[in-house]
Order: C-alpha cells, then sequence, then structure tokens
C-alpha cells in the first residue's frame, strides 16, 4: 500500500447513498448512483471494494468526472477519489522527481510545478481533470503528451487485489489510450509520479500558433528566448479563447479524437481541401485536426439541442439544458448529436470519427463505440 501521507479535504460523509453526481461530471448530466464512497486516502479503497463485494455492486471509478458520459442511474458503487498531497521524491541541478496523489487537480499542479522551474509539463495546461485520471487517457495537448514525463503509476489492482507500480512501458501508453483504458473497471490510480526538467531553455512550441503568442509574450519582457512558462501562458490564453469553462457551460473537453489516417489518403484530401490541417505521424501517416474535419462541414454551432458543437471550438460538445431551460440531458442527446456529427464528417471526407470520452453503462461498465 502506498506510505505517501495525504490530505483530507472534505467533511462530508465517506459514504452516501442514491447520489447525484451532476456535480461531480463536467457535462452536468444528472447521474444518480446506487451508492458513492468518497476515497480520502488510501486505504480507505480496500474498504470500499470489499463494501460493494459484499453488497454485490459493480464498481465505477469516477475522478474529476471531465471525460466520462455517465447513465440516468448507475446500480453500481462509484468510487471518488479524494486523496491529495505532492512529495519530492529525488531532486538533483537538472531534474526533479515528484509524486503526486489522485485528487490532486491537474492545471493547478502543471502552474505549480512552472513557478517551482519544475518543466515539462506546461504544454498540458488548463486540461481539467485530476492527476489520476491523466494516465488513463495518456492526456496530450499541443503536442506533448503525460507519457512523456511520466515515471511510473501506483495504482490498486482491483481483480488480483493487490497494489502494483506500473513503469511507463507498463502503462502501455498509446494515443489517448493506455491500460487502464483497456482494462476500464480494473485499475483504481491513486498516485502517479512524473519526471521535470530544471533548464528553461528546452520548450516544446512548434504546435499550432503556440510559438508565435509565446514569441510575443517573451519579447514583452525583454527576452529573446522563449521559456517554458511562456509557452504555458500562451497555451492558456489559447484554450481560453477557444475552449468553453465547464461550470459556465457544460463539456467535457474534446469530444473527438484526431483521426490517423494514411498519408496518401490526406494528400488526396489535401488537393480538394488546401487548408486541411494536418500532422506526420510516420512515413505513412498523418493526424488529421478532428476539429477542422468538422468546422469545415459548417458544423461548429450545430447539432441536435441541447447538445451542440460549441461556436468557438468543434471539436468540443456543449451542453445547454440550462440554457434552454430543458431539466437535464442525457446519454441519448449527446448519442444523437455525436450520430450526427460523424455522419456529416463521413459523408463529406469519407473520415469516421471516434468519441473520446468513456461511454458508462447502467451497471458502470464501459459501452464501446
Amino acid at each position: 500500500m502506498p506510505n505517501m501521507t495525504t490530505v483530507k479535504t472534505t467533511t462530508q460523509p465517506s459514504i452516501q447513498t442514491e447520489v447525484d453526481l451532476s456535480t461531480y461530471n463536467t457535462m452536468a448530466l444528472r447521474s444518480v448512483c446506487h451508492t458513492a464512497y468518497f476515497l480520502q486516502n488510501a486505504a480507505d479503497v480496500q474498504v470500499a471494494l470489499a463494501m460493494a463485494e459484499a453488497q454485490q455492486l459493480p464498481v465505477l471509478v469516477l475522478s474529476g468526472g471531465s471525460n466520462v458520459i455517465l447513465p440516468d442511474y448507475l446500480q453500481a458503487m462509484v468510487l471518488l477519489p479524494r486523496m491529495r498531497g505532492i512529495e519530492v521524491i529525488t531532486e538533483d541541478a537538472h531534474h526533479v522527481d515528484i509524486s503526486v496523489m489522485a485528487a490532486e487537480n491537474w492545471h493547478e499542479l502543471v502552474v505549480s510545478c512552472v513557478q517551482k522551474g519544475w518543466y515539462g509539463l506546461e504544454n498540458l495546461a488548463l486540461i481539467p481533470g485530476m492527476v489520476g485520471a491523466a494516465p488513463v487517457q495518456n492526456i496530450g495537448a499541443y503536442g506533448r503528451q503525460i507519457e512523456d514525463n511520466l515515471l511510473s503509476v501506483t495504482a490498486y489492482h482491483i481483480p488480483s487485489k493487490q497494489w502494483q507500480t506500473l513503469s511507463r512501458a507498463q502503462c502501455e501508453f498509446g494515443y489517448r489510450d493506455s491500460i487502464f483504458k483497456q482494462q476500464t473497471g480494473q485499475w483504481l490510480i491513486t498516485q502517479v509520479n512524473l519526471r521535470l526538467h530544471k533548464d528553461a531553455s528546452i520548450t516544446h512550441a512548434g504546435y499550432g500558433d503556440v510559438k508565435q503568442y509565446a514569441e510575443t509574450l517573451a519579447a514583452a519582457a525583454n527576452r529573446e528566448q522563449i521559456n517554458p512558462g511562456d509557452v504555458m501562458a500562451a497555451i492558456i490564453a489559447i484554450r481560453q479563447s477557444k475552449l468553453p469553462d465547464p461550470k459556465q457551460l457544460p463539456n467535457c473537453g474534446s469530444f473527438f479524437k484526431n483521426p490517423i489516417i494514411s498519408t496518401a489518403q490526406f494528400e488526396k484530401l489535401q488537393q480538394q481541401y488546401p487548408d486541411v490541417v494536418g500532422y506526420v505521424v510516420s512515413p505513412t501517416q498523418t493526424k488529421i485536426a478532428a476539429g477542422w474535419l468538422i468546422d469545415n462541414a459548417g458544423l461548429k454551432g450545430q447539432g441536435i439541442p441541447p447538445i451542440l458543437t460549441h461556436d468557438k471550438q468543434a471539436l468540443v460538445l456543449t451542453n445547454h439544458a440550462p440554457r434552454l431551460e430543458i431539466k437535464h440531458a442525457s446519454q441519448q442527446d449527446i448519442l444523437a448529436t455525436q450520430s450526427y456529427i460523424q455522419q456529416q464528417v463521413f459523408s463529406r471526407y469519407g473520415i469516421t470519427l471516434q468519441r473520446e470520452p468513456v461511454w458508462i453503462a447502467s451497471d458502470g461498465s464501459v459501452i464501446e463505440q
């Protein structure tokens, strides 16, 4: 069991029944669960799982709720990690290794690290959710993914009832993928270990318009070279200009994955659409921007109410139920708009979009698309 000291951040009871999870998922879907167990420390994990087993309840781990689509009712025990804490493991002149508990806020961690002169996470600024959920999706943005800085993950393997520490290789990371996503429901992450560097001259600003924005910030500070802080500030500004705040307009971030197609298919599209946005993955594969596909198809701000694509970033589906005075949106509402977007994009480009969020069934299992 992890021996790291944790900090309790809530006085609410650890166990509650018939809990409305609408405030625990960023899409603000009303979803009532049979039982919710708020995990205050690592020891609670085995207690909660034993209780679920005794009650014959399936288990669903719900971290920040930023990448899940929940059903109206969950006949399950929902585990909500609330353990917090950040600890320096080792540090030298060039690197610092830190251990971060699952319930730490991801964006706050990124900002804190950059302010301390610990670099590597800045491209992932303003991604919503908790640290424990980050490895599941191998969260990424602007050319970087969490796997680039991850050392290991401490997690409880539910089927074997054992604590395990998985190395980066054992996490089996892929594009928006990991062993935790492949084996949904089998793992509960409590701790993530990261390696960050201290060289402010190392930046990753070659994606999109980040470099230009960062150079403007550096020039305003009378510096010739950009630093990781400039990159982070640029990405925050860019994301804020395009992406809605879930607290103001419910959403779960990027809804569709950027499809990877053959370079031959991309070049054919390029002939018809010269401004199509793509990034080389390999000599034979190109990642195409799903947002561009949706936007160019005239679908920005469109959909089937109450679920619409965002009017500034077509890659994001937003829940307008509160604004339309609709009681609440459901999975079926989201599926309707998802299917509509997929059909329109396929008919125009011959490309099938895949959703990124995890779709949860009423028993807590994952429904594949």
